[in-house]
């Protein structure tokens, strides 16, 4: 196990690592979006309060909702652990500046634009995932028993203009994360073809486009309509 070891924390160990877990990380982008845009539906609730049960009873959601907290985990320190050696192997300003003439404003900005997210999700937790958990929250019944009223608690958050205008900046930074890893999650796997490339370009645009906008209608349309 010792060449595993050397090679995960080695550079191209931790890229290969970075894109596994990105990607993985878009897969519950997607799976997340989906069921919250049962928010959008005009029937009170029920929908939205009956998948978040079910996202945190059903036992082999709850085992991949850990995995899930691991994987986040990784892609962050190895996120912070990229950036700093990307940082100390130039330490010239010049070079640095030099260097970035050819790439893209996201990909030089990384380690800024995870950092925003990284502060989004510790509020998006406190204010869900927390209450969830540990706060009191009321409980509705639709015929099958009770279960808690998560989607008030939704409407509350996203009723708050300051909120929302948090959560689109926190989006659009997502956008611009997602514009870059997506691509550079496939080249640092070694997926990389003039016939194939242009194609993985083209999915990611469209990914970091349309999945932050799923995401920004819910709040956008309950600020506005609800």
């Amino acid at each position: 196990m010792r060449w595993l070891t050397s090679f995960l924390t080695s550079s191209a160990g931790r890229k290969v690592l970075m894109s596994l877990t990105g990607l993985f990380l878009c897969s519950f982008l997607i799976a997340h979006m989906s069921g919250n845009l049962s928010l959008l539906l005009s029937d009170g609730g029920q929908a939205f309060n009956e998948y978040a049960k079910f996202m945190t009873t059903f036992p082999l959601i709850k085992v991949l909702s850990i995995g899930t907290y691991v994987v986040i985990i990784l892609h962050i320190v190895q996120g912070i652990l990229l950036a700093l050696k990307n940082r100390n192997s130039r330490p010239d300003k010049y070079v640095s500046k030099a260097s970035g003439k050819g790439s893209t404003w996201a990909s030089r900005n990384m380690a800024l634009l995870g950092i925003i997210i990284l502060v989004f999700l510790i509020i998006h937790l406190k204010s869900f995932w927390y209450q969830v958990k540990f706060g009191h929250i009321p409980t509705v019944n639709y015929g099958g028993g009770e279960i808690k009223d998560l989607y008030t608690i939704v409407v509350t958050a996203f009723k708050n203009p300051l909120y929302v205008g948090f959560y689109l900046v926190s989006l659009a930074a997502l956008a611009f994360h997602l514009v870059h890893g997506f691509q550079s999650a496939f080249q640092s796997l070694g997926i990389r073809h003039t016939k194939y490339t242009p194609i993985i370009k083209f999915a990611g645009y469209a990914f970091a486009i349309l999945v932050p906008l799923g995401f920004a209608i819910q709040p956008l349309y309950i600020l506005m309509f609800k």
